[in-house]
């Protein structure tokens, strides 16, 4: 029996996803090219597998036998993104040390110091909103102008190049991009990050790249080639991700009025994060991970040497873990146990930064905007196309009656 195809041709890639769960907590899925892996689907499977991180599964590809075996082809799409030489593919000690290079910079306490430049930047670009009027589309005006700027401020990268970075990001994470550009576009990227690495070693400045440059400069425990790997996933996941979330948001704060006027009312942005990371988490399936062993994830056995993709967007939807009502947007809801930055060894290092950065995003947006409306059917926003991280790629607004 042939496998279900992933994506499904002419359906969204959560429809999809909240269909086969019906099937199972896990299905076995082609993904293109015929390539077989596995989803998980639920909140149990979910979980159960993020537990199992570095221990029964590994990020390494090098525990996935069929991209080396000749069974996947060269020339596989996926490819470009699945054997990226980056943080998110390093297991064991070398994950650990890697990340706590980069770890003390995403302390709360840290993260706190930087309320007041992001405040200056969310306000900066208002202004540009404001200034443009109705039709203003803020996706480029705004939630993806504002992680850019906090990201690349933060690593050192100048704004010249930041439309390059976020034109990078989206070619190599879209399941359109054919093979040939996924596999220059990974190349011009990483050539990139070792060019940053080393302007930054000939002219250092305040920011986590030239820390990172030093760091290995005085301890040859780190390479430039692990270097490049961190800089690579923190530039494209720390801003990628966020993009989506604000977008995710602004659309679910439109379609439900209700819940904006409670979170508007009780200044209750916060709660608007959490649980729009429930309702549409940016990331709809995770990178691959591989099983090291034969083993069973809620009840279902996936064998050794497997790859698996956690797709938060349909985990988060369960109706076992968030009952009836778990296609609702409801910012009272009881998040508890929730997986939106993720759970073990692997729980997102930036998300006291993500927090805050949408946190006084959308406060400040609709302080400033409190009559904002979409100038487009919610039905009619495109979405990236990308079953790795999904959000708006347009949302074209009205400013209402009263600026503020």
């Amino acid at each position: 029996m042939s496998l279900p195809a992933f994506p499904a041709l002419d359906e969204n890639p959560l429809d999809t996803c909240i269909r086969l769960r019906e099937i199972a907590p896990v299905v076995e899925v082609a993904f293109p090219g015929g390539v077989p892996a596995y989803l998980a689907l639920t909140h149990r499977a979910a979980r159960e597998i993020l537990a199992g991180d570095n221990r029964t599964f590994a990020r390494d590809p090098k525990h996935w036998p069929a991209l080396h075996d000749g069974s996947i082809p060269e020339d596989w799409p996926l490819r470009a993104i699945v054997q990226g030489d980056h943080l998110s593919t390093k297991d064991g000690d070398d994950h650990r040390r890697l990340r706590g290079l980069v770890g003390k910079a995403f302390t709360p306490g840290r993260v706190r110091e930087m309320e007041p430049r992001i405040q200056e930047l969310v306000d900066s670009l208002l202004d540009d909103v404001v200034a443009a009027g109705d039709g203003v589309d803020l996706v480029p005006a705004f939630t993806e102008a504002l992680p850019m700027a906090v990201i690349c401020e933060l690593f050192g990268v100048p704004e010249p190049d930041r439309a390059r970075l976020r034109g990078w990001t989206a070619a190599l994470l879209a399941h359109t991009t054919p093979p040939e550009e996924a596999f220059e576009t990974q190349k011009a990227l990483m050539a990139y990050l070792y060019g940053l690495a080393e302007r930054k070693r000939l002219d250092p400045g305040d920011d986590l790249t030239s820390g990172l440059v030093k760091a290995r400069d005085r301890d040859d425990r780190l390479t430039t080639d692990e270097l490049v790997a961190v800089l690579w996933l923190m530039l494209v996941a720390g801003h990628e991700t966020t993009v989506h979330l604000l977008g995710h948001a602004i659309a679910a704060l439109s379609a439900h009025p209700d819940q904006l006027a409670s979170a508007a009312a009780g200044d209750r942005w916060g709660d608007v994060v959490e649980e729009t990371l429930r309702y549409r988490h940016s990331v709809m399936m995770t990178s691959f991970r591989f099983t090291l062993t034969d083993v069973v994830i809620a009840d279902v056995a996936i064998p050794k040497g497997s790859a698996v993709g956690v797709v938060y967007q349909a985990s988060g939807l369960d109706p076992e873990r968030y009952g009836e009502t778990a296609d609702r947007f409801d910012i009272d809801r009881e998040q508890g146990d929730g997986l939106g930055f993720g759970h073990g060894p692997r729980y997102c290092i930036g998300a006291p930064l993500a927090r805050l950065e949408s946190r006084l995003a959308l406060a400040s947006l609709y302080r400033r905007l409190p009559d904002l409306t979409l100038a487009i059917d919610p039905d009619d926003i495109p979405y990236s196309p990308s079953f790795f991280t999904v959000g708006p790629l347009s949302l074209p607004i009205n400013l209402g009656a009263g600026p503020r």
